[in-house]
């Protein structure tokens, strides 16, 4: 049974950090491509950021300066740090690795 368990969300105020993480079982993070998504209210869902099995990541534009993507191996861990954090950064954020779905942690950012 693969599971993937968010943490580290919650509220903060606009400029500052968050660093949120994807505790996964039943899968190894360092073998898969692992992203991380977001929903806000009423929006679409889009991808923040991903890392693929070898390391290579990529990120939305509007977090690319902001957002990092990094792994555990040891932990089986995918993190997401962000910094700088903005009002329109508020949204369910959640871990995926195809074909499985994590239960997302809220960020709200206030301003």
């Amino acid at each position: 049974q693969v599971l993937l368990v968010e943490s580290g969300g919650g509220l903060v105020q606009a400029g500052g950090s968050l660093r949120l993480s994807c505790a996964a079982s039943g899968i190894l993070v360092r073998s898969r491509t692992m992203s991380w998504y977001r929903q806000a209210p009423e929006k679409e869902r889009e991808m923040v950021a991903t890392i693929t099995w070898s390391g290579t990541t990529d990120y939305l534009a509007s977090v690319k300066d902001r957002a990092t993507i990094s792994r555990d191996s040891d932990k089986n861990t995918l993190f997401l740090e962000m910094d700088d954090l903005k009002p329109e950064d508020t949204a369910v954020y959640t871990c995926f690795t195809f074909p499985f779905w994590g239960q997302g942690t809220q960020v709200t950012v206030s301003s």
